[in-house]
């Protein structure tokens, strides 16, 4: 059998929406080198060129940019969706410093990253929701990777249309808040180069309410 070369690989790969990996069928078993979560083919990330990237998933890595430069951020975010596993807090804590300066990412740290550009453009989009002083949204501190189709929320318009903003197949930066006046409800913020979204909704997106969509 004639195995094609790697740019007609990635061509495949690009138009077919799967990684290199699964056109060559390989069975490996796989994980993403930043966070390390089993990698499946709908989560893997991808490159500008909409080619998959198999070392990663999609909350680590997207459009060719790393997410995360900082462990111990990493490290929060991974705690929090690891708890419903049953394992101690601290058990978690220890398992991923034990885990995470293993992969790939982390060993090669200081040359794949950015410098801090990607945090610097975090921190450009947090001075640019704080400076909206939207009542009752407290200062946001934190932005987290966040895949469109877990936060693609519908809202209803005023002349009674619904809508969505996102697209669920892009990654976006954002962060879940508590209201500053108390309640059941949340703030939603969530950006990236082009737009500011915030809203607010109940327990798990229930009965969502847009509260500002602003172009950048």
């Amino acid at each position: 059998e004639t195995v094609p070369n790697t740019e007609t690989l990635k061509l495949l790969s690009e138009l077919f929406g799967v990684s290199i990996n699964m056109l060559l069928g390989v069975p490996q078993e796989r994980i993403c080198q930043c966070c390390g979560m089993p990698l499946e083919e709908g989560i893997i990330s991808r490159e500008k060129d909409g080619s998959a990237n198999d070392h990663y998933c999609k909350w680590c890595y997207a459009d060719g940019t790393y997410t995360y430069s900082n462990m111990d951020d990493l490290i929060e975010v991974c705690v929090a969706h690891m708890q419903d596993t049953g394992r101690p807090e601290s058990e978690i804590r220890a398992y991923l410093r034990e885990k995470l300066p293993k992969l790939d990412y982390w060993k090669r740290y200081e040359e794949l990253s950015d410098g801090g550009q990607f945090e610097a453009f975090k921190q450009q989009l947090m001075d640019e929701i704080n400076a909206l002083h939207i009542e009752g949204l407290p200062k946001v501190e934190k932005l987290n990777a966040l895949v469109g189709s877990y936060v693609n929320l519908p809202y209803r318009l005023p002349n009674g249309a619904t809508v969505k903003f996102l697209d669920d197949n892009t990654t976006y930066l954002g962060n879940q808040l508590p209201c500053e006046f108390g309640g059941t409800r949340c703030f939603g913020v969530l950006a990236n180069m082009d737009f500011i979204l915030i809203c607010t909704y109940e327990e798990n997106g229930e009965d969502p309410e847009l509260v500002l969509y602003k172009k950048r």
